[in-house]
């Protein structure tokens, strides 16, 4: 190519900027690219059958790795009622959020002197910049049901989320458990106790080194994790003191508006409503929901409790419900939003 011509598009690209300005036609923003690769862990070498994958191993979502255990890759692609497929499964039965496949990770195990985690590690399409603020996200999922001998045996637990690193920690059978760091750059702190929907699990950080990677799960010991059972210890089903969680759509960007974010939802709702506390005993309040109309639904999806909210902050009397997992829905003004919560003793 030769200048002349290189001249020439490069007057031609002013021109078509200038004519644009005048025109009040302003060029498209370029979307914001997320840092993981395979967040929806779609992309894998193959549709394969077996519930666990390390690093060593072709198994599993492309790019991902085991830094702890065995996460399993859960996909669509599968017999209904595979070990690993979707929505059916050993663990759960769940139709995954974005895709035909999530991952899987057991997130709390009571027992044994290691109290065994499972994490899955990525690398970053590029090192964090020191000192610049990022946006992270996930969507997780309690498991419960499945089809293996005893569908119903999981925990609810809390401090699902992300941590960042410098190096690589690859696990493989046979080597060491590592002891839980006690840290997280984003997490939740709630426990995470639905079983039905996609929770998001988002937040900003600052980092404070170059991370090359980021590894998904539950990075506190069991002295620092909540837990709740999913139905009475008296149940007919058999209770292992054992959390398993789902994960689809993680994200890491610099831009605000790259990732889901819970803040950046927009809408009245979205932005101001709210309830606490959560966990909760024998009161749930409900505030900046004036106006709207609420319904209280439990795990099987029955309405509890409904009714129009009068005053900017209103209390309910939970006490008498039944200790478990809820859902509270407000409507109002072409607005719908969900709320989850747990009572506990």
């Amino acid at each position: 190519m030769n200048s002349s011509t290189t001249t020439g598009r490069w007057h031609a690209t002013l021109l078509f900027l200038w004519l644009g300005h005048l025109l009040g036609v302003e060029p498209l923003p370029c979307p914001a690219q997320s840092l993981i690769p395979n967040g929806s862990f779609e992309q894998t070498d193959t549709c394969l059958l077996g519930i666990s994958f390390e690093w060593t191993s072709s198994q599993g979502p492309t790019a991902w790795f085991s830094a702890y255990l065995h996460p399993d890759h859960l996909q669509g692609c599968l017999n209904y009622g595979a070990a690993n497929g979707l929505p059916l499964n050993q663990f759960t039965f769940q139709e995954p959020l974005d895709g035909n496949s999530c991952i899987g990770l057991f997130s709390y195990v009571q027992s044994g002197v290691e109290e065994q985690r499972e994490w899955a590690m990525v690398e970053l399409l590029e090192p964090l910049l020191v000192g610049e603020t990022y946006y992270a996200s996930l969507y997780a999922n309690a498991a419960f049901g499945g089809n293996a001998q005893y569908p119903q045996i999981w925990l609810a637990t809390n401090n699902i989320g992300m941590l960042f690193t410098t190096q690589s920690r690859e696990w493989d059978f046979g080597d060491g458990y590592p002891s839980a760091p006690n840290i997280a750059h984003i997490r939740r702190t709630a426990i995470l106790a639905d079983t039905v929907g996609w929770t998001l699990v988002s937040g900003s950080f600052v980092a404070d080194s170059a991370y090359r990677y980021v590894m998904i799960g539950n990075f506190f010991n069991n002295a620092q994790t909540d837990t709740l059972h999913f139905a009475a210890p008296n149940s007919v089903f058999p209770w292992y003191p054992r959390s398993y969680t789902l994960i689809d759509k993680v994200c890491v960007t610099s831009k605000p508006d790259g990732c889901d974010m819970e803040h950046g939802i927009g809408g009245l709702l979205g932005a101001s409503a709210g309830l606490y506390p959560n966990p909760a005993t024998n009161q749930l309040w409900i505030r900046k929901a004036q106006g709207y109309q609420g319904s209280v639904f439990d795990a099987l999806g029955r309405r509890l409790w409904s009714g129009t909210f009068t005053a900017d902050e209103v209390a309910l009397a939970v006490g008498h419900w039944a200790r478990g997992a809820y859902s509270l829905r407000l409507e109002g003004r072409g607005e719908q939003r969900s709320y989850k919560f747990v009572l506990v003793e």
